[in-house]
């Protein structure tokens, strides 16, 4: 019997996912887009960009009609402050104790799916990128690794899931702490997801600018100190991914980051789980994070002005 997966959030990352488990397994996608759901259900999920393919999966925005289904895991992909309200929505699947798993980016979202009692939980990250392109279509825009290993339980319940990544195509690791790769992916996040957004989306000005570089490598080294204050260690260096694209070793894309899309749609971002934690932690720590904390503050200004500017277009 194949397993049974939902995707929470069938967006940019989520749409990734959804498409690479149909594959392999049952996908049912859980999404607050009343027209997204509509097109999935009509027409397939469709994947442009690398690997253009349409999936077949079920999508809803109604939380009542899982009740009665089991599912095997539950993969959140939404936004770090939808967690919560996430969570409560599908109380009707969690009586069948299916394993939870957090590939968000941000800090909170492991806290909040451990306070569901005695549920398996699963923490990890992914350098996949995608975009949302309109309902039914999402585009794939990076292809990278992903790591998944347990925040409770043991690696042997995160074994399936990554098994099923696998033979759907999308390059999987099992490790037994999956905090080095988070710890990584988060000061990455930290540091070029708010620049992406405050270059407006062009993504050659964070490499172009001299200025700009010289930024980027400030904040990385700030982000750094304050992981480590924490007690963290990297599985790989952070910023790893930005100096070959320095060095000419991978091409640069036009992708600057989930959160120049955000403000260019004019919802919120995760600035506060990302580079505002380490804001308040280095606060709390007496770490010094000057430019984080300037960043963090434009930032904050920033969607405030974009959201104001798109209800003004309305």
């Amino acid at each position: 019997m194949s397993a049974q997966i939902l995707i929470v959030g069938c967006g940019a990352i989520g749409g990734l996912f959804a498409a690479a488990l149909s594959s392999v397994a049952k996908v049912t996608a859980f999404d607050a887009d009343a027209a997204h759901v509509k097109a999935i259900n009509a027409e397939g999920l469709r994947l442009i960009g690398k690997n253009q393919r349409t999936a077949r999966i079920k999508a809803t925005d109604d939380p009542g009609t899982f009740k009665g289904t089991t599912f095997d895991a539950v993969i959140f992909l939404i936004k770090s402050k939808m967690t919560a309200a996430a969570l409560a929505q599908l109380r009707p699947v969690l009586a069948g104790r299916p394993m939870l798993v957090t590939l968000q980016n941000g800090m909170g979202n492991t806290e909040v799916l451990l306070s569901e009692p005695n549920a398996v939980v699963i923490r990890g990250v992914t350098m996949n990128a995608g975009r949302y392109v309109e309902p039914g279509c999402v585009e794939n825009l990076i292809e990278g690794k992903t790591w998944l290993g347990p925040a409770r339980g043991s690696i042997d319940n995160a074994r399936p899931l990554v098994e099923l990544l696998n033979q759907g195509g999308m390059e999987t690791e099992i490790v037994a702490d999956p905090m080095g790769a988070v710890w990584s992916k988060f000061v990455f996040n930290c540091v070029m997801n708010p620049l992406g957004a405050l270059m407006m989306g062009d993504n050659a000005s964070r490499y172009d600018s001299p200025e700009m570089r010289a930024l980027i490598d400030d904040m990385a080294a700030e982000c750094t100190a304050v992981v480590e204050a924490l007690g963290g260690t990297f599985a790989f260096p952070p910023m790893e991914f930005v100096d070959k694209v320095r060095a000419g070793e991978i091409p640069l894309s036009k992708h600057a980051g989930s959160m120049a899309l955000d403000i260019e749609r004019g919802v919120p971002t995760e600035i506060d789980e990302l580079t505002g934690f380490i804001v308040r932690q280095g606060d709390r720590l007496k770490v010094p994070v000057a430019n984080c904390k300037a960043v963090y503050r434009l930032l904050k200004g920033l969607e405030l002005a974009a959201q104001r500017r798109i209800a003004k277009a309305r």
